[in-house]
């Protein structure tokens, strides 16, 4: 009686694996990436879920909900062939797969928690309680890597280009009488004459300047023979030369005695010279001015212009007394160079006494001139105590401040400065601001209010880029090599690139720059000791980075290495 009872109850309990196996049978699953991966905001998940072949009964539905980290996904549904509902189909006999695709915002409890799956089991409206679908792991965790992406903008700063000499003349004049080129002694102590004694004397010793030209142009008043005004006008040069190079002599001006060193030039009867003084004259009327004019400009066709003029006009004796007295002359010019401040001169002046330059010196000297940023800073702040109108020296002050981080100065200052004047360079900048603020959002709406291209927009741009999860426009916008570039390279799958740009950048040295190296060597199977040679150096520079690389699920293979773990713990 026994022996039957044992019989029985074996038979039951057969009965019940084989109703339970006859519902469901075991599912199997699989998801592409393992770990999930950080796109943009969110993270996609996609996963597989394999029925055997008569797994699944054909009144059955199984409701399969995911969890990551916080997050609980939306329910996926899978059904017999004759069960009711709106779950994908699964043929009893022989079996079949469903994949389910999700998109969650990240959050960061995602990067180390497990994508789990949990079911329940329903024949119609009944749920099959004990048939439920135990939790199970189906991928490890999300890597979070576009997050390394450093946020800092490249900053635009205003610069200006200024002249370093200035090409100057200095002049004075020589008068004649009537007809004669002889110089006499007044004229050579006139003031126009002393003032260029004075000027060579303290142009030989200053070594900023230097004399390129010294040209002696003669006139004659156009009442003459022109015949005989154009030797007249020579003469009066040669005369000039001669005096000048006397005074410097006596004067002890040396350099200009050498008589090669002066360019002559007769320019005969000065008509020109002539209309407009005569246009200047308030004493004779216009009606005598205009017959002076066509009378004397009638030139070689009429040899008696003297008296012409006298015949019809009693004005000639005005002419004579007011007009033709300061033609008749020979005009000395020097022409020289004067160097403006030397690159010394200019960052002594900027650091001691900014409020004395001019603002293009300024933007010129702390843009151009000065490379230790902290100098620069330092000229900036003061320029703008100076000048807290000019919107230039208000952005690049704003521009040093931030990258010394200090953005809460850096933000006033781009305000100012576009309070001042609507311009792109404090755009981008104060987008700058927002980006660091965690603003995303409002840095590219930021940006996208400019239209001009340049280098330190497209990677601003692509800064935003790789944070949206589009790899390979950002590495175009990383023109020059770069971390960040570096960065987008390895989420592009473009190992062996990113591998070069970290070799190209300046911070080679940087604790993130070993750690992408970390990464880049888990990605492409160089193996664990590897891996944690440049974890070691990452963490020697940022022990911070011991935590993260043990959690980190791009090492997830390397976890339970013994090098690995001595390299992070």
């Amino acid at each position: 009686m026994k022996l039957l009872s044992g019989y029985l109850l074996i038979a039951i309990v057969m009965v019940g694996v084989f109703s339970s196996c006859d519902i469901l049978k075991e599912l199997s699953y699989s998801t592409t990436p393992n770990p999930l991966e950080m796109h943009g905001d969110s993270v996609a998940v996609s996963v597989t879920v394999t029925v055997p072949e008569k797994g699944l009964n054909n009144k059955i539905s199984v409701e399969i909900t995911p969890t990551l980290g916080n997050a609980t996904l939306s329910t996926w549904k899978i059904q017999g062939e004759k069960a009711t509902g709106n779950g994908q189909s699964i043929a009893f006999k022989q079996g079949g797969t469903a994949t389910f695709t999700d998109v969650v915002a990240y959050d960061p409890s995602m990067e180390v928690s497990d994508l789990k799956l949990t079911g329940k089991v329903f024949q119609g409206d009944k749920e099959k309680s004990k048939e439920a679908i135990p939790e199970t792991k189906v991928a490890d965790g999300t890597i979070i890597t576009p997050l390394m992406v450093r946020p800092q903008f490249q900053m635009m700063y205003e610069t200006v280009d200024i002249s370093r000499s200035d090409e100057k003349t200095v002049t004075a004049k020589i008068n004649f009488l009537k007809g004669k080129y002889e110089v006499r002694p007044g004229e050579l102590s006139d003031a126009d004459m002393n003032n260029l004694l004075t000027w060579f004397k303290s142009a030989q010793s200053n070594p900023k300047i230097k004399i390129n030209s010294i040209s002696i142009t003669g006139y004659a008043s156009p009442d003459g023979e022109e015949s005989l005004n154009n030797p007249l006008s020579n003469n009066r040069t040669v005369a000039s030369r001669t005096s000048l190079i006397t005074l410097f002599k006596k004067n002890n001006i040396k350099g200009f005695t050498d008589t090669s060193m002066y360019s002559l030039s007769g320019s005969g009867e000065d008509m020109a010279g002539f209309e407009e003084e005569l246009s200047k004259s308030t004493t004779i009327p216009q009606d005598q001015k205009d017959l002076f004019i066509r009378v004397l400009g009638m030139g070689n066709t009429n040899d008696k212009k003297e008296d012409d003029i006298y015949a019809l006009s009693k004005g000639f004796t005005q002419l004579e007394k007011e007009i033709f007295p300061k033609l008749r002359r020979a005009e000395i010019v020097v022409s020289y160079t004067e160097e403006g401040l030397s690159d010394e001169e200019l960052k002594a002046k900027a650091m001691n006494a900014p409020n004395a330059m001019k603002v293009d010196e300024i933007l010129f000297t702390a843009s151009k001139l000065i490379s230790n940023s902290k100098d620069q800073a330092k000229v900036y702040e003061a320029a703008a105590l100076a000048f807290p109108n000019d919107s230039r020296i208000l952005n690049n002050a704003g521009a040093m401040a931030y990258t010394e981080g200090n953005y809460d100065k850096a933000k006033s200052y781009f305000e100012k400065a576009l309070a001042i004047k609507d311009n792109n360079k404090s755009k981008n900048n104060l987008a700058g601001i927002s980006m660091v603020n965690g603003e995303r959002s409002k840095a590219k709406k930021t940006l996208s209010q400019i239209k001009e291209k340049s280098t330190e927009i497209n990677y601003n741009n692509s800064i935003i880029l790789v944070l949206e999860g589009n790899y390979r426009s950002a590495i175009t916008g990383f023109s020059a090599p770069s971390f960040n570039k570096a960065l987008a390279q390895v989420l592009a799958g473009r190992l062996d690139e990113a591998s070069k740009t970290l070799t190209d950048i300046k911070d080679k040295d940087a604790a993130d720059v070993y750690y992408l190296k970390a990464i880049i060597a888990a990605r492409s199977g160089s193996g664990a000791d590897a891996v944690a040679n440049q974890l070691r150096s990452a963490i020697s520079k940022d022990r911070k980075l011991r935590e993260k690389a043990a959690k980190d699920r791009e090492f997830i293979k390397f976890m339970e290495d013994a090098t690995f773990k001595a390299a992070v713990n």
